[in-house]
């Protein structure tokens, strides 16, 4: 069963320093199997996710739109890619792409769906990010996106528990 969004908020705030404290030992020591470990537990967590519950990622983070993601999106909305820019997009610092707002534009924060899932952003279709190649090359990831994405705090409950020596 998915937490609410109330829910996640209290899980966060209560429990937030002791997992990112629990991945930084993982990331130092990780386990033989860390790798399988959270493949399997990543279809646990997602078979029990539902992600139209909360859109948490949707009302309080932004994806970085790739030149790819801004000509698809561009064209969909029949926009030119710098009438997109300079409708919807800021350039950060780093120089990506980002949402000039939160939450995003193309939420229906009604129904939580996105207007434009089919073709939504290369970073939003990745996200959270769980089952990535190496886990470790991720862990600075899976640090942020636990205040963010129920399905990432999760997991990482479910693998200090898999992993109970790291834990500690």
């Amino acid at each position: 069963m998915s937490l609410s969004r109330q829910t996640f908020a209290a899980a966060v705030t209560l429990h937030k320093a002791r997992l990112r404290q629990f991945l930084s030992r993982l990331e130092k020591d990780p386990p033989e199997l860390l790798d399988r470990y959270t493949e399997q537990l990543e279809k646990e967590v997602w078979a029990k996710t539902d992600c139209l519950a909360c859109a948490n990622c949707c009302r309080s983070m932004t994806p970085v739109f790739t030149v790819a993601d801004i000509k698809r999106i561009a064209t969909h909305l029949r926009l030119s890619v710098p009438a997109f820019k300079e409708k919807w997009l800021y350039k950060n610092k780093e120089g990506a792409w980002m949402n000039r707002s939160q939450p995003c534009q193309f939420l229906d924060l009604h129904t939580h769906k996105c207007s434009i899932y089919a073709i939504r952003p290369a970073d939003c279709a990745g996200f959270p990010h769980l089952a990535k190649k190496s886990m470790v090359d991720y862990m600075h990831v899976h640090k942020q996106n636990i205040e963010y994405c129920p399905a990432t705090f999760k997991m990482v409950e479910k693998l200090m528990q898999v992993v109970p020596e790291v834990a500690e």
